[in-house]
């Protein structure tokens, strides 16, 4: 555990605590009165307020959404499902700038909805609420599909069998068992609308803004650092609550109950109900995801001639004199293939270490150590990005020039990602597999490679990739760190969003369409590579 603990108090605890710090201390004395002052405020209270009831909203919406194409990933056997659940789950790993373009090119100015029938929704809570539905459709489909896909479908049927009726049924006797799975998937997609940035930023203008949108506002913008870190301290303290009881549920949903094979479960639709209900989850899909995601693509091709690469080309050039660019935007492109490959082999090792710690050991220090490993979920990537520019100035960690900086940071998301996905696989290895290699002879490196590695081969290389994925898109943390001539993909496409003019508008699409491009062929990769065993977890 050294390892993670040194990783995560050097790069995640002292920034944050020292941003908290300059914020909240006047001439080396705490200023507690400050929270107060704060919080009382009438625009911060606006902010609190929207923050808290979008996030209930958008994770009320989803489940609504989400549940029937659970049900049918579940009990439903047909053609093209594997393709179909990559499908569902390529917006989870798209960065949130991306899904922020794509709705803004469906629902904004000039946008489909506008061209067709003069509608737009940008700037209103609806196309924050959609956009939030997008990206966690896939947290309430694999959370309860995966379990919903275990549960003995004949426990149900033999309730049926006794008088209840279908809903009866299901109430009395499925509903318990998915209890905690429900209840896993709406903390998760409250944790990550709470704490929205990226869609919120782009789809919400000066209207609407969350808490980590308002922290960004006060230090980048106002340089008030002492009202961001007290809404940092309200954050922290309002995921602190949401892990804790994300942790009980998760507990409770690994308690005793009758799994079978998923196999034995799925069948084909029999019925006219049964078959309206796989319809009307495919219309959903269609509807809420590829439509997004082809006009974001349309959007980019669609140029001042016609269709055509026009905006691709134009990032091969800095623009005009007045442009924001100090390199080509292209380069983005690979700046970010290489932060993102250095950041998942950074999480690999610290999420690797932590998840064979946990995996040997017990006990409440054990759980506090595995719940500060998802902090970084939660608390706001732009204090933890601001954070690393005032605190790594100084021997022997003045990285505020050195590229790494970047990557450190992208490996504080991916880590929690890592461990998750590598931890159930870790704690199937039979201990006496480990026992009889050690009285052999072996030595505990070579019991790792001989016996562990062997078995989470594959669950390192999904890992391997969600790590890819969510460090490409990271931007609340990069914004801040990342170099002007060095800029990463989610960072150009803002760059680009903000500044006026048709050709920056399509070139936003175009990169746009290339972050979405790489990070879904990483998850199809994904699918194609994972075990039976993870097929309903992240």
């Amino acid at each position: 555990m050294a390892g993670p603990a040194v990783f995560f108090a050097v790069f995640f605890a002292y920034p944050v605590v020292s941003i908290v710090g300059r914020g909240l201390q006047v001439d080396g004395v705490w200023q507690f009165g400050r929270i107060g002052e704060v919080l009382s405020r009438a625009d911060i209270q606006r902010v609190l307020w929207f923050t808290a009831w979008q996030a209930l909203a958008s994770t009320a919406l989803t489940l609504l959404i989400a549940l029937p194409a659970a049900y049918v990933f579940a009990r439903f056997d047909f053609p093209g499902k594997q393709l179909l659940r990559a499908v569902v789950t390529v917006p989870f790993v798209l960065p949130t700038v991306v899904v922020g373009t794509a709705f803004l090119a469906l629902l904004g100015r000039g946008g489909l909805l506008d061209e067709l029938w003069g509608v737009r929704l940008d700037t209103t809570v609806w196309a924050i609420l959609l956009a939030h539905v997008f990206f966690n459709y896939a947290v309430v489909v694999r959370t309860v599909g995966g379990l919903w896909s275990q549960l003995d479908p004949r426990q149900e049927e033999a309730a049926r069998v006794l008088g209840a009726g279908r809903f009866a049924a299901w109430r009395r006797v499925t509903l318990p068992a998915l209890g905690p799975a429900v209840a896993a998937a709406a903390l998760m997609v409250f944790l990550f609308t709470f704490t929205s940035f990226g869609v919120v930023q782009i789809l919400g203008g000066p209207t609407f803004s969350t808490l980590e949108v308002e922290i960004y506002r006060q230090t980048a913008q106002l340089l008030d650092l002492p009202t961001a870190a007290v809404l940092t301290l309200v954050q922290f303290a309002a995921v602190g609550a949401i892990l804790a009881v994300h942790a009980s549920t998760v507990r409770r949903r690994e308690t005793a109950l009758k799994l079978v094979d998923p196999a034995q479960t799925a069948r084909r639709p029999r019925g006219p109900r049964q078959w309206a209900l796989l319809g009307g989850v495919l219309l959903t899909v269609l509807l809420l995801i590829l439509v997004p995601l082809g006009v974001l693509v349309e959007r980019s091709l669609d140029g001042p001639g016609g269709y055509g690469l026009d905006f691709y080309r134009a990032l091969q050039s800095t623009g005009d004199a007045g442009s924001s660019f100090l390199v080509p935007p292209i380069e983005a492109i690979w700046n970010s293939m290489r932060y993102a490959l250095t950041a998942t082999g950074i999480a690999l090792l610290i999420g690797g270490l932590a998840a064979a710690a946990l995996t040997r050991r017990a006990g409440r220090f054990v759980r506090g150590f595995d719940a500060l490993l998802m902090l970084p979920l939660g608390v706001s990537a732009v204090t933890v990005g601001f954070g690393f520019l005032i605190t790594l100035d100084k021997p022997p960690l003045d990285l505020r020039t050195s590229w790494i900086l970047v990557p450190l940071a992208q490996a504080l998301v991916g880590v929690p990602f890592v461990v998750r996905t590598m931890l159930p696989v870790l704690r199937a290895v039979d201990d006496r597999l480990r026992e009889a290699a050690a009285v052999l002879g072996a030595s505990p490196l070579r019991v790792w490679r001989e016996v562990d590695l062997p078995m989470v081969r594959r669950a390192v290389l999904i890992a391997a990739g969600f790590a890819f994925a969510v460090s490409l898109g990271e931007f609340g943390a990069t914004v801040f760190i990342a170099r002007p001539d060095r800029p990463t993909l989610p960072v150009a496409v803002a760059r680009l969003l903000g500044r006026p003019g048709e050709l920056n508008y399509g070139q936003a699409m175009a990169l746009s369409t290339i972050l979405m491009v790489v990070c879904a062929a990483a998850l199809l990769l994904l699918e194609r590579i994972r075990t039976d065993k993870t097929s309903g977890e992240f």
